[in-house]
């Protein structure tokens, strides 16, 4: 659950020393389902993107990423070539910087990670919005490693003592980004938690999640908010709905994949779920939240299971982004051919 505005301090953001052309990884060999392979190298080089100086862009000759550690965030991920993607971003706070306002939320749209469930952020943070600091209220520190992957790194939370680490990566020769979100406890008694992950797309044209089982509701889906969203529609084991202009409205499902589908490009994302194991919000681990009218995006996020950590160990939840090109005048024909194919491989 949650809802609108973000806090507070800002701590620089540290590039490594020598940020320039990095990686040169031959493009892998084999064939993709969703675009055809890359010859072109991957590379990290830095950029000043929308205003935010010391930016990060991740290349592989198919699709970019672009990575914003001043505001601990990837921003964009679009078809080489493109000037934009499917990310949504909030143009009223471009290069903007975090909220100084602990009571505050700066909205800067992107793909960003918060610890679950939300219920517990009272506890741990003293209030139960914005999201606790270290997760979404400071910059990061950024580096670059040999293979071409940038790693953000927060400060410790305060409330939680978990340091949270997000590694940036794309596919060699697919249009796919992957992302590895570490939660390591390093300070502190030991804490519940689970790895949330919400990525901030622009309005479409539909958004859809394969149902695995029930979440609890006869319907397949867990009502988040006060009332479902008008467009909502569940049928063979399909769950699939588009944005309310007039209201916000929540819901959470059993499912490990989320899709985009916007009038040119489809975004499926993807994250394993683990089975025997307790999720959050009554065993959701998928939502969609759909956001109302003057700021058009909808949420999709997906989460892990619920894990008790003591100081010195750690988390971690996999997450693969894989972006293709729209064929077919059908939105829901295009899910269902998307879905047809498995699930992108993490590089």
């Amino acid at each position: 659950m949650r809802f609108l505005p973000r806090p507070k301090r800002s701590v620089r953001a540290l590039l490594p020393l020598a940020l320039a052309l990095v990686g040169l990884l031959p493009a892998a060999s084999g064939t993709s389902q969703i675009a055809p392979m890359s010859s072109h190298p991957l590379s990290v080089q830095p950029i000043e993107y929308r205003g935010w100086t010391h930016s990060l862009l991740l290349s592989n000759g198919l699709v970019e990423a672009i990575v914003v550690p001043a505001i601990g965030r990837v921003m964009q991920l679009r078809f080489t070539g493109d000037r934009d993607g499917p990310i949504w971003e909030n143009p009223a706070l471009a290069g903007g910087n975090v909220a100084p306002d602990p009571k505050e939320w700066a909205n800067f749209g992107g793909d960003k990670a918060w610890p679950s469930p939300q219920s517990d952020w009272d506890h741990f943070a003293g209030r139960g919005w914005p999201p606790p600091s270290a997760f979404d209220g400071c910059s990061m520190e950024a580096t670059v490693d040999g293979t071409s992957a940038v790693i953000l790194a927060s400060p410790i939370d305060p409330g939680y003592g978990v340091r949270v680490r997000r590694r940036i990566e794309l596919a060699a020769d697919r249009p796919v980004m992957t992302i590895t979100t570490t939660y390591e406890k390093v300070a502190g008694s030991p804490v519940e938690v689970a790895v949330w992950v919400i990525t901030q797309l622009k309005d479409p044209l539909l958004v859809s999640a394969p149902l695995v089982g029930s979440s609890g509701k006869a319907a397949g889906f867990v009502l988040q908010s006060e009332t479902p969203p008008p467009s909502l529609h569940a049928a063979d084991s399909l769950l699939s709905l588009t944005r309310d202009p007039m209201q916000n409205h929540k819901i959470g499902m059993r499912a490990g994949t989320l899709v985009w589908v916007g009038a040119t490009e489809l975004l499926r994302i993807d994250s394993t779920l683990v089975s025997g194991k307790p999720y959050p919000d009554s065993g959701c681990s998928a939502e969609i939240y759909t956001n109302a009218d003057p700021l058009a995006y909808v949420e999709l996020e997906l989460l892990g299971p619920l894990t008790r950590l003591a100081v010195g160990e750690k988390i971690e939840r996999v997450s693969s982004y894989s972006l293709a090109r729209r064929s077919l005048p059908d939105p829901k024909l295009e899910v269902s051919r998307l879905l047809a194919a498995p699930p992108a491989q993490v590089p």
